[in-house]
């Protein structure tokens, strides 16, 4: 099988060519990077790396997670906190199942937000993950938290337990695993989950969300709606005008590509309009309301 047999590869989702004047930017563009730590895992050189933008996650050719600290803004790369849209819809979560660790943080959040939390079991391949969060990007394990060495998909076709919250974020250099858009998955996920779980994804879409040949509407997001009865679509407008400023002092998105953040659930959740629940979700350096105004 060739590369796009196997993974979703986003710059083959773009439906407009960006604008050269703006690609000049990005590609002339470079950060010095000091290398903080390196090593060799079973799948890939990973790197810690630091500049002037933050310190960050490196795999090949691409920051992968980590923290932005610039005027503009500071903290976790900030398509990350759409993840924490679940509190304002069940803020009484005890279980959470996080596929992809990241830098960490989000594990603290939720350990932070969620009063009755019990537990947070995270999958990740890379053996080396763990280390690098505590070492590098301030990430505190708890009791609360279990961490498994093991491939996402494997874990769920064997899994038993049942989750009131997943989410999975297994984006890499290359694109996203297919198999994270099959029907076994979809199926493994739902056994995976209590009647009134929540199940969030993070995945990328050309920006045209309307646009009748937008691949990833047109081929994948249908079997969303076949497995969950209601599905909250995120469009990272936000996310993307923090990014494109904190690295490139640009103010408009160049690459006609976005994360999209679904939020899947059978049970009809509404978000609410807490500020108490805002005001916590503050306390983390966060102005939620910016995200929740990329509700599509």
């Amino acid at each position: 099988m060739n590369r796009d047999e196997l993974v979703l590869i986003p710059e083959k989702l773009a439906q407009k060519p960006p604008k050269t004047e703006l690609l000049n930017i990005i590609n002339n563009k470079s950060f010095n990077d000091k290398v903080l730590f390196e090593c060799d895992s079973n799948f890939h050189t990973i790197k810690v790396v630091e500049n002037e933008i933050g310190r960050f996650l490196h795999y090949k050719d691409t920051y992968q997670a980590g923290f932005i600290n610039t005027e503009i803004y500071s903290g976790n790369l900030p398509y990350i906190n759409y993840f924490l849209i679940p509190y304002l819809m069940n803020n009484k979560i005890k279980s959470v199942l996080l596929i992809g660790l990241g830098s960490g943080k989000i594990v603290n959040d939720y350990e932070f937000l969620f009063n009755d939390l019990k537990t947070v079991d995270v999958i990740d391949l890379e053996e080396n993950i763990v280390f690098i969060a505590e070492e590098f990007f301030n990430f505190k394990p708890s009791s609360k938290f279990n961490f498994i060495l093991q491939d996402g998909i494997t874990y769920l076709r064997n899994n038993k337990k049942k989750y009131d919250l997943i989410v999975v974020d297994v984006a890499n250099n290359d694109g996203i695993d297919l198999r994270f858009l099959g029907e076994e998955y979809f199926e493994n996920i739902k056994k995976s989950l209590k009647k009134s779980g929540i199940f969030v994804s993070n995945m990328c879409a050309g920006t045209d969300f309307g646009n009748k040949n937008n691949i990833f509407f047109k081929d994948f997001f249908p079997v969303y709606k076949r497995y969950f009865e209601q599905n909250l679509v995120f469009k990272g407008n936000y996310s993307d005008k923090v990014y494109y400023k904190a690295f490139f002092d640009i103010n408009e998105r160049v690459i006609d590509i976005t994360n999209v953040i679904i939020i899947s659930s059978d049970k009809h959740y509404k978000i609410k309009q807490n500020e108490e629940l805002y005001n916590n979700i503050s306390k983390l350096n966060i102005n939620i309301k910016f995200y929740l105004r990329d509700l599509c």
